[in-house]
């Protein structure tokens, strides 16, 4: 079994539309599974297994009163992701700068000499 990191269970979970519409209805605040289902055409079985990608990856924390689930938004994930997604903006960032500037040289400085042919 692969063994996937906090930061990798993440970015699987924000990967499905519906997930991450669940999430957006969640950022309003704490509801329960009926709730969360009702704006869906899929099962609520369906529902269900994305609600447990949703908690395996921390976004969702669950919580049973009787027979009702109620589900509230749980952001810490998200600023791990967000902190390697600016990360990676900025290395790709420097390194597009970098190209930027070698390709408005002119042709002359850039070009690469060539030993004659013999």
């Amino acid at each position: 079994m692969v063994n996937y990191s906090p930061l990798d269970r993440t970015f699987a979970a924000l990967a499905d539309p519906t997930r991450r519409a669940i999430l957006s209805r969640l950022a309003l605040g704490e509801a329960n599974v009926s709730e969360l289902a009702e704006p869906f055409t899929i099962s609520l079985p369906a529902i269900s297994k994305h609600l447990r990608v949703l908690e395996d990856a921390g976004l969702l924390v669950r919580r049973k009163e009787g027979r009702t689930h109620h589900c509230h938004l749980r952001t810490d994930p998200l600023g791990d992701a967000v902190e390697w997604i600016e990360e990676a903006r900025r290395f790709w960032g420097d390194r597009l700068d970098a190209l930027a500037e070698l390709l408005e040289q002119p042709e002359a400085e850039t070009a690469i000499k060539r030993e004659p042919k013999k």
